[in-house]
């Protein structure tokens, strides 16, 4: 370890990457793309969650249909992304294998879904869904879907600001049934009371796997301080994204920093404590500032925290550890669920 590097051996965990679709440049070259195998080996990103991202449409059978049959392609490509053996990457699908990965040298992929849109009109996809290596699923995205209400609504889908009131019933379900199979809930891009009914139904704690404060930038997307008190308060994770506009109104990539992003994970962590804040950049959908335009530049915002006084084990905490936590207590909560449908 080299104790002058504050990146060096660090278990880093990304928490949301988008892949290009639908024929998007290969992973396994250093191409355009902003996170590709080449570019993970060099910024020592030990894992990454890869969304498949299905885009809100109608909520008819030839929507659901549609994005069901996306979702399903999505998480193909994205197990794909492993390679042949000896390639450098695994797909894992548990904390115990993310680390095994890590000790082994080999960049852990976990598959994960963005916008429960993906489940079509019921929650009987969820069992395939973890099956395929499923382990968070991001309730909706922009619009509101069947489960929930989204932060940001659709007037294209002619949706009204609420529709639910925050969950539906069939939302509630899938977020039981989500607890029973070790699938942790998501609530970026979720309205405020979707995330607070969420986090307080949840068997276990809820994460954001991207997003921003809203202090320090007044946008729908950002969770407000009542809402990281909830995420304390439960146990939850909120994961910074870098997207420039969730970061400062109005703000180009160009116009911003790795300070920029350190100033929300500050804000975060002066609200909820070191336990309950991440990264997930969302690269590849949209994330991105000066100096760290990809993973390989992942270690310039290691090197921003540590001079603000971050030190090694709330490095860890932040680029990885707080997350393994929560897939610990998910997988936990789905044996603990298991065991009593067996008595």
């Amino acid at each position: 370890m080299n104790i002058s590097d504050p990146h060096d051996g660090l278990l880093t965990i990304d928490t949301h990457v988008d892949i290009p679709w639908p024929e998007g440049p290969s992973p396994f070259v250093d191409g355009p793309r902003c996170v590709d195998l080449p570019k993970l080996k060099a910024g020592r990103i030990a894992a990454v969650c890869f969304a498949a991202y299905v885009p809100q449409g109608p909520r008819d059978d030839a929507g659901y249909l549609a994005a069901t049959g996306r979702a399903r392609a999505m998480l193909d490509e994205i197990v794909a992304m492993a390679g042949p053996k000896g390639n450098g990457a695994v797909v894992a699908g548990s904390a115990a294998a993310i680390e095994a990965a890590f000790t082994a040298g080999h960049i852990a992929i976990i598959p994960a879904i963005e916008n429960g849109y993906a489940l079509g009109p019921d929650i009987t996809t969820l069992e395939e869904f973890q099956a395929r290596g499923v382990r968070y699923i991001t309730l909706t995205h922009n619009g509101h879907n069947d489960l929930a209400d989204a932060a940001i609504p659709r007037k294209d889908l002619d949706d009204r600001e609420s529709e639910h009131g925050g969950l539906s019933q069939l939302g509630r379900a899938a977020i039981r049934r989500m607890n029973e199979l070790g699938i942790l809930v998501d609530i970026s891009h979720a309205a405020k009371t979707t995330m607070l009914q969420a986090a307080a139904l949840s068997a276990t704690p809820v994460v954001a796997t991207h997003s921003c404060m809203q202090a320090l930038c007044n946008h729908p997307r950002n969770l407000d301080d009542e809402q990281l008190e909830v995420l304390r308060a439960t146990g939850g994770l909120v994961q910074i994204t870098i997207v420039s506009n969730f970061l400062r109104r109005q703000a180009r990539a160009a116009d911003l920093t790795v300070a920029d992003i350190a100033d929300h994970v500050d804000y975060a962590v002066r609200k909820t404590g070191i336990d309950h804040v991440g990264i997930g950049t969302d690269f590849d959908g949209g994330g991105g500032v000066r100096g760290f335009m990809n993973a390989a530049q992942a270690p310039h915002l290691t090197a921003e925290l540590a001079r603000r006084g971050y030190g090694r084990e709330e490095l860890g905490k932040i680029w990885g550890g707080n997350f393994l936590r929560l897939l610990r207590k998910a997988e936990a909560a789905a044996a603990a669920g298991a065991m009593r449908a067996a008595d």
